[in-house]
């Protein structure tokens, strides 16, 4: 599958060192204490879905992690046929599992019902399909989904604009795609904290919403909706902090530091982490959650650039 070159102003998150991320996001137990705001802004986007009148055939969770986000959307929509798709295969192989779980809880509940009605041994609904792949690269083909959702994945990948013309490419027309994402003041006090002791960049440069809009309006979509809102997260101690920047994926860049900072560098992180706390004792961490929604639209020419004239027959 080949896909477009970037265009000119095409703006690329930064140098993320991809075999990283699916490495560090392939140990479900490394990040599942981070798990909580993901569930925080799946349930903010789900109330965003909700004022969208859709009913889809075919459904992509891109990023699913663990699959939390798996049965929501299959709640939502009980008629569709969902695909949860990750990069990191350890995140899918524990979705995986949950689904089992689920599926084995739905045995033993319709077995009874079953049971108690005298009809044959029971079977739940099939689950959702997982896969493992690329963003930029889904196997799937042209015009196949309704709804593509993705919940705080897309600042993982190096080359968002790829990312969307993927996506736009496997949307039938009319079809949505609803994203979250981090955005550039995310990780603020980490960056300012690290600036204390060196001048190597210690988090990504996320993306910022309006460079988004431009990448999804470049990428064939029609008429962006972003926007964004703060949440902010507090700690007692610094090294409480740091824990959970690494549980979000920590630094992925390929130009990150390779080194060991030092006991006296260390100490001072500390100390720059402990002048940021607030007047109820508590250190925050800044969270800039962007969203983004479009359609992919009717389109306007044929595969060999003709204008398309649509005349709509007058009502009587």
């Amino acid at each position: 599958m080949s896909l477009p070159p970037p265009t000119a102003s095409a703006k690329l998150s930064a140098p993320i060192d991809l075999p990283l991320v699916r490495r560090r996001f392939g140990q479900p137990q490394r990040v599942a204490e981070s798990d909580f705001l993901r569930r925080e802004v799946s349930a903010r986007m789900q109330e965003r879905l909700a004022l969208v009148k859709i009913e889809p055939r075919e459904v992509l969770d891109a990023g699913c992690g663990e699959g939390a986000d798996l049965p929501v959307l299959q709640k939502r929509y009980p008629e569709a046929s969902v695909i949860g798709l990750d990069g990191a295969y350890g995140m899918l192989a524990r979705a995986a599992e949950h689904q089992r779980g689920a599926q084995t809880a739905m045995d033993r509940l319709f077995g009874s019902i079953n049971k108690w009605l005298g009809a044959g041994p029971g079977a739940g609904a099939n689950g959702p399909v997982l896969a493992c792949a690329d963003f930029a690269r889904l196997p799937l083909a042209a015009n196949a989904l309704d709804l593509v959702w993705s919940n705080l994945a897309l600042h993982w990948h190096p080359q968002p604009d790829r990312v969307f013309a993927e996506w736009r490419r496997v949307l039938r027309v009319e079809g949505l795609l609803m994203f979250s994402c981090f955005g550039p003041d995310t990780l603020r006090e980490v960056r300012s904290a690290f600036e204390s002791i060196d001048l190597a960049p210690h988090t990504l440069p996320f993306v910022d919403m309006h460079d988004f809009g431009d990448m999804l309006v470049n990428a064939g979509f029609s008429t962006p909706v972003m926007d964004m809102e703060t949440i902010t997260v507090t700690y007692e101690t610094p090294q409480r902090l740091l824990e959970d920047v690494r549980a979000w994926g920590g630094n992925p860049l390929e130009s990150r530091r390779r080194s060991m900072v030092s006991r006296h560098q260390y100490q001072r992180l500390l100390a720059t982490f402990e002048a940021m706390r607030k007047p109820d004792g508590k250190i925050p961490l800044t969270f800039e959650i962007v969203y983004g929604h479009a359609f992919r639209p009717v389109p306007k020419t044929t595969a060999a650039g003709e204008s398309i004239i649509r005349f709509e027959r007058p009502s009587r």
